[in-house]
């Protein structure tokens, strides 16, 4: 009989697929794991979203793209005890504004260091590399003012820190963040250890060998 649970397309080293499960995770949430790992995983993604971009949901016949958005669905058509997206629309707009700085401003960077490296030699985009990194600088020194008294991003656990787990774990083995950012360390600290993502982690040890910087011997 076939599976009535919400199917993941996901890999276990995406940053973007840890997003999503950290949501799983937190609540406890039944789902199909379809690990893009496993044979024929690829295809079935292509043919559901031709961009072949990652996690993506399908759940009672809807195909639900994008992180944010799957995270917003779950907690819609599958909540649980934890609250991702406030009810109260101002702690929504929040929560929501501080997801895209994660997204926008260490994602996105962070990600443009780690493809140039994957250019042919002599195609690389030093200017660009620059760039992306300058803009870590930047909004880590935001992330750490910010931090200061608080324990998650934006009160409660929410999306926001399902999404600042897995971009500010990758960004500090991309670009370390500044030891004089204690801040944010120490949030970055919390989030290694909250169950929910700290299973995550575990579950991409084995394809760290992927990183194309090399992973640290830490974390």
């Amino acid at each position: 009989m076939p599976s009535t649970l919400p199917r993941l397309y996901a890999h276990p080293f995406s940053s973007y697929s840890q997003k999503v499960l950290v949501a799983l995770y937190e609540n406890g949430t039944a789902f199909e794991y379809r690990s893009l790992e496993e044979p024929g995983a690829n295809e079935e993604l292509a043919s559901l979203w031709p961009m072949r971009r990652f996690p993506v949901l399908i759940d009672q016949g809807r195909t639900i793209l994008e992180a944010s958005c799957i995270v917003e669905y779950l907690d819609l058509h599958h909540p649980g005890p934890m609250r991702l997206v406030p009810a109260d629309p101002k702690a929504a707009m929040e929560v929501r504004m501080l997801d895209r700085v994660f997204d926008n401003y260490v994602s996105t960077p962070q990600q443009k260091v780690v493809l140039d490296k994957l250019r042919p030699e002599g195609r690389q985009d030093d200017h660009g590399v620059q760039k992306a990194r300058s803009m870590l600088e930047t909004t880590y020194a935001w992330l750490d003012r910010r931090m200061a008294g608080r324990e998650w991003v934006a009160g409660s656990f929410s999306l926001a820190d399902c999404a600042a787990a897995p971009f500010l774990f990758y960004a500090d083995w991309t670009h370390p963040i500044d030891p004089g950012f204690a801040n944010l360390h120490a949030y970055r600290a919390r989030l290694l250890a909250r169950p929910s993502f700290a299973r995550a982690v575990d579950e991409a040890r084995p394809y760290r060998g992927y990183f194309p910087l090399g992973a640290p011997d830490r974390d």
